[in-house]
């Protein structure tokens, strides 16, 4: 009797690479990240707009939330990534996230193609994986096109050189824009718990619409609910709670606590959910 192979690795890479193309191609994924990299040039400009006079932006708040990072954007054009970062993740970013998620299993369901791909032999933990491989990249793919957006748009309004941390302390220019790669990157690390919540979701509906407006409604309710003092023994344990900690990569020295905290609860609903996702796809009947 000869055993049958499973598909090898190769095969894994075409179809993460597939899935990669054909996400990214998509009219709609484009035009998310059009709209994503359109903040940081309608930021950038009013804030040239508004000191153009010569006067300085007010800077009220602290901690380093967005709007403290605005009132350097015309000292150091680098501001402008914090600042676009800050202004994108609350919304912006997660519900982009939040679409493509969404549409991950259920979009293919609707559109009738799921029961072919599982023809081929993938199998269902491959293609779910692949799936939120591809989820994560897009996850990446946003947060860098608003930081690059940002950094040309700061490149090209407002003067750029060694920047001042929310500390006081001066570092140079080089540290500075990889301050902003790290701060990226952690970004991006912070939207992974929409990601797993958003593919959960669509292992639960045949309508990629369906899926879609239900990941960015229950966006939308943990943002309201983490608003309300009432919850505030609940509020740590909402994906979005440690989202704007980024902001202490621009101390010195840097305070970490948060930062491992967002990291690590990103981590925990990714593993809840991933496995959530996992068990509803392994057991569903999957008819289109």
């Amino acid at each position: 009797m000869v055993a049958v192979r499973g598909p090898g690795p190769l095969w894994t890479f075409g179809l993460l690479r597939s899935e990669l193309v054909v996400t990214f191609r998509r009219w709609r994924t484009i035009a998310l990240l059009g709209v994503l990299a359109a903040v940081p040039v309608l930021v950038g400009i009013a804030v040239r707009i508004e000191t153009g006079d010569g006067s300085s932006l007010g800077g009220g708040g602290g901690g380093g939330e967005g709007p403290a990072f605005i009132s350097q954007i015309t000292n150091n054009g680098l501001f402008l990534v914090f600042t676009a970062l800050a202004a994108t993740l609350p919304f912006f970013l997660p519900m982009a996230v939040g679409v493509v998620a969404g549409d991950a299993i259920a979009g293919e369901a609707s559109a009738g193609t799921l029961r072919y791909l599982l023809v081929a032999p993938a199998g269902r933990t491959r293609l779910l994986l692949t799936k939120f491989a591809t989820v994560i990249a897009f996850c990446l793919a946003a947060t860098l096109t608003v930081a690059v957006s940002a950094l040309a748009v700061g490149a090209l309004l407002f003067p750029m050189g060694e920047l001042t941390t929310i500390s006081g302390t001066r570092i140079g220019f080089a540290e500075g824009l990889g301050r902003a790669l790290l701060i990226a990157l952690v970004v991006a690390a912070s939207l992974v718990g929409v990601a797993a919540l958003g593919l959960f979701v669509s292992t639960l509906t045949g309508s990629g619409i369906a899926a879609m407006a239900t990941t960015v409604g229950l966006l939308i309710t943990v943002q309201i609910l983490g608003q309300i003092p009432q919850l505030d023994a609940l509020h740590p344990y909402f994906f979005s709670h440690y989202w704007l900690s980024f902001a202490d990569l621009m101390r010195e020295p840097v305070y970490w606590d948060e930062l491992v905290k967002n990291l690590g609860l990103q981590a925990l609903y990714a593993a809840v959910f991933g496995s959530a996702a996992w068990a509803r796809f392994a057991a569903k009947d999957v008819t289109s």
